[in-house]
């Protein structure tokens, strides 16, 4: 299915390449090159290119794409899902999928590759499975292999390959069985001036770090499972039990995993916890800029991590701001005001203002710049929702030493 899979860096690069069956010229990327220049950013790029004889399939992550070239007619989705998991495994071998780090490590990516794709097919795309076979690189192990010249591979295969649960190896055991749940929610909504919501969603995700001895049976159940829309699962999720009863059911892969990934639509959505108050004015040559963000008043969390941006018009030349709390930063070139927050305290509310000046000769523009806000808040659930319980089979465990449920709230849009 998949024939050949290029690494490009963000200057236009080929810095990598594996091929899984024939060998494809690199001018194939040619036409991945003139969709580049025609998209406005490098999001912007088409993730499927059609070519005379090729399809392009692609996607940007870490100021990479990651390429891939199908010959023949293959599910777009299947083929994106895959170069995704590529880079959570990249990300999770060598602490951080970047140009730096698969160029010092080139052998194991290789090796990588290799073992999660067989002749073009999906293979072992499982984390702890792919640790069985290709053993995580570190400083002592790199001088062995440069000394002696082996390399990481491992001598035996997987025990799990062999079982009716590919994703968990057989054997584990552990000392202290501890399973971690992290409920992580992005909010994605637009708000016009008056604070009305024009549109929101959320996507939410459910990660885990299980750490428990021999084969484990676990279920979980929802307060409110009717706010779940849109559920992707892990492949060790039964689904027939979760369409028959709401429950998840599963024996979990051993360590860290993505265990479901869900969406909520607006009409679901409850209060935004963050409101922004802009007062922004433009004139033939001056201008004038300020901003207030605060959390709301019911929330009773603590919003961090607060970073507001704010794409303004090509007439900006330069930007002189106050900002109460953080720093601040403009570019003249792309038109970018950053302005870092950092903890929003409710007692005093961080607010920035300043002037504007605008090029001399030019109407200023008819609509105001949109304010970009991101934040997190710990153990919140923008949703509602809620976990019910936590249920264990199988085997005699010892209690949880502890069960963490983590919310994070994401990031939304002001129009002024």
């Amino acid at each position: 299915m998949i024939h050949s899979l290029f690494m490009i860096n963000s200057s236009g690069d080929i810095f990598m390449e594996k091929h899984w069956k024939s060998v494809v010229s690199r001018s194939v990327c040619d036409y991945f090159f003139e969709a580049q220049e025609k998209a406005c950013s490098k999001l912007d790029v088409p993730p499927i290119i059609a070519t005379p004889h090729h399809y392009l399939i692609s996607i940007y992550r870490n100021q990479i794409y990651f390429v891939a070239v199908v010959q023949t007619e293959t599910p777009p989705l299947f083929v994106i899902e895959f170069l995704h998991r590529v880079v959570d495994t990249f990300a999770d071998y060598f602490s951080e999928c970047t140009e730096t780090s698969i160029k010092e490590n080139y052998v194991v990516v290789y090796e990588l590759l290799e073992e999660m794709l067989d002749n073009g097919f999906p293979l072992a795309t499982e984390s702890n499975v792919l640790k069985e076979l290709i053993k995580p690189p570190n400083i002592l192990r790199t001088v062995v292999n440069t000394v002696t010249g082996s390399t990481n591979l491992s001598d035996t295969l997987p025990s799990g390959q062999l079982s009716n649960v590919p994703w968990r190896r057989s054997g584990v055991k552990y000392t202290n069985n501890e399973a971690y749940f992290d409920v992580i929610e992005e909010v994605d909504c637009i708000i016009d001036k008056s604070g009305s919501t024009v549109i929101a969603e959320i996507q939410g995700y459910i990660d885990c770090s299980v750490k428990l001895t021999g084969m484990p049976d676990l279920t979980m159940s929802f307060v409110n499972h009717r706010l779940l829309d849109d559920v992707s699962f892990h492949p060790c999720v039964r689904y027939k039990r979760w369409e028959s009863e709401r429950v998840l059911s599963f024996v979990p892969p051993d360590g860290n995993f993505r265990l479901l990934s869900y969406h909520i639509g607006a009409s679901n959505l409850t209060a935004i916890p963050v409101y922004v108050k802009p007062n922004i004015m433009m004139r033939e040559t001056s201008g004038r800029f300020e901003v207030m963000v605060g959390p709301k008043q019911t929330m009773g969390k603590t919003v961090e991590n607060v970073v507001i941006t704010c794409d303004l018009p090509k007439q900006v030349l330069n930007m002189t701001l106050t900002p109460t709390q953080g720093s601040y930063s403009f570019d003249p070139v792309s038109k970018i005001m950053s302005w870092e927050v950092g903890k929003i305290n409710p007692q005093k509310l961080p607010s920035i203002k300043g002037s504007m000046s605008l090029q001399s000769g030019v109407p200023p523009p008819e609509a105001n710049p949109t304010l970009s806000v991101q934040f997190s808040i710990n153990q919140l659930a923008i949703s509602g929702l809620k976990v019910n319980r936590l249920d264990m089979y199988g085997e005699k465990y010892k209690p949880f030493k502890g069960v963490k449920y983590l919310t994070r709230a994401g990031k939304f849009q002001v129009r002024t």
